[in-house]
């Protein structure tokens, strides 16, 4: 097991694996920007490290930075967390340059992985149902056209080197196809210095399904069952619960193994998460998060598996601590990702934090390192924490959730939680009855003041 761990990130995510490193014995170094010098996981880790000033680039992606930082107090191991250098290939090599352990996957799959469609290409050779489109990368709009004729409009032109919805259009119509091509071709560039981009079929009312799974790196390999994460906003999680109210056992199991099958086949190792879009009793694979999600609460609430935990033992050289048949799904969990943004424009809205009260009772759960007190910076994901329930069903679920949000109390700045107050409480939401496109719809017809 590893003697102490340097945590490559900041917020909850960085508190949320400072806990897993205590209740493994392991010694923790928090590191942070001058904007982060208050921040909760820096008061709580036996060592801090100022690593630069509040732009990222000077400090959270700071690799000589971090790697003094790791020098300075002796870590052997760095968890990454999720976003920053998490998927950064290059970063995990540097590290085993100077024999420090990275907490994730082999550089080579975060690399085949992070390019979209040598990732499609693995994941059909390996099994995975994939959406219908182009084998690489476009070259020309006339190659795009013979594409879209083939496989049908509306299509979907996506960045290569995507995520976050970036380098993302939809051409409903040859007319739209030139224009989708480049407008996604300059953002691609703009957002990961790399226009690159392919085609994809463009679903009309899919939900998105993502399947968690956990690998040894040897060929072991299971799947942590499903999440849901259809509720989105701009190609953006905002809710996530787990088990999917659009499957039932048969086709978790089904998609479940073959994913786990493909995991072990690639002998992959740590966390990670396939993601699927379904319609019409059909997976359709999209991408793979080679990382911790932020939505792996979700998981552990149904499974009683601590991810983080697993995640460090693994990349310590353990072993899976359990089999596929030792894992059970209990009940029914919801996230809500609470964001410091007005609920109805999402316009950031950093500042101090003057009255802050988490809600509690059973099966609630608060991942957050904000505090009463606390000024959300501006540099960053607005992101104030994540209100996770867990329920022995659906029902008991959302009815636990409304009264978690009508407790919590976050004064001082604008937060989403009006907005959840009113999803929780919509009859379509009560009833499983949305796609990826539902929650804009609904705030584009006013639901929210409505």
């Amino acid at each position: 097991m590893f003697d102490k761990i340097l945590i490559a990130n900041r917020g909850e995510i960085a508190l949320r694996i400072l806990r897993a490193c205590k209740e493994l014995g392991i010694a923790t170094v928090a590191v942070h920007s001058t904007a982060d010098s208050d921040a909760m996981h820096v008061r709580l880790a036996d060592e801090s490290v100022c690593i630069g000033p509040p732009p990222a680039r000077e400090s959270y992606l700071n690799i000589p930075a971090l790697l003094a930082a790791c020098e300075i107090t002796g870590a052997d191991a760095v968890h990454p967390g999720y976003g920053f250098l998490a998927e950064n290939a290059r970063f995990a090599e540097i590290l085993a340059e100077h024999k420090i352990s990275f907490i994730g996957p082999s550089p080579k799959h975060i690399r085949l992985m992070g390019d979209k469609i040598e990732a499609k290409r693995t994941a059909k050779k390996l099994g995975i149902p994939v959406v219908p489109g182009s084998d690489g990368g476009i070259t020309s709009d006339e190659e795009a056209l013979r594409f879209a004729r083939a496989i049908g409009f509306p299509v979907l032109v996506k960045a290569a080197a995507g995520g976050g919805g970036r380098g993302m259009k939809v051409a409903r119509s040859e007319a739209d196809l030139s224009e989708a091509l480049s407008t996604a071709r300059s953002e691609a560039k703009s957002a990961f210095g790399d226009d690159a981009v392919y085609l994809e079929k463009y679903l009309s009312t899919p939900r998105h399904i993502e399947i968690q799974v956990l690998g040894d790196g040897k060929g072991g390999a299971v799947h942590l069952g499903e999440r849901d994460c259809s509720l989105q906003r701009r190609h953006q999680k905002v809710l996530e619960e787990s088990p999917s109210p659009a499957l039932n056992a048969e086709q978790r199991a089904k998609i479940g193994d073959i994913v786990a099958n493909a995991m072990r086949e690639l002998k992959y190792l740590g966390v990670g998460t396939v993601e699927f879009l379904y319609e019409n009793g059909e997976f359709y694979f999209i991408e793979m998060n080679t990382r911790i999600q932020v939505e792996h609460p979700v998981t552990e609430m149904i499974t009683g598996i601590d991810l983080v935990n697993e995640q460090i033992r693994i990349a310590a050289g353990g072993a899976i601590g359990f089999t596929q048949k030792d894992i059970t799904f209990q009940g029914h969990a919801i996230e809500c990702r609470i964001n410091a943004e007005n609920p109805a424009t999402f316009r950031p809205s950093p500042g101090r934090i003057n009255h802050y009260h988490p809600p509690g009772g059973l099966g609630v759960r608060v991942d957050s390192a904000v505090y009463q007190g606390y000024t959300i910076p501006p540099y960053y994901d607005s992101l104030v924490g994540k209100l996770i329930v867990h329920g022995r069903n659906r029902n008991e679920c959302l009815m636990r959730i409304r009264r978690a949000l009508d407790e919590y109390v976050v004064d001082g700045i604008e937060t989403t939680i009006p907005l959840f107050r009113t999803l929780v409480r919509n009859p379509d939401i009560a009833d499983g009855n949305y796609n990826i496109h539902w929650l804009e719809h609904f705030l584009a017809e006013g639901g929210l003041s409505g």
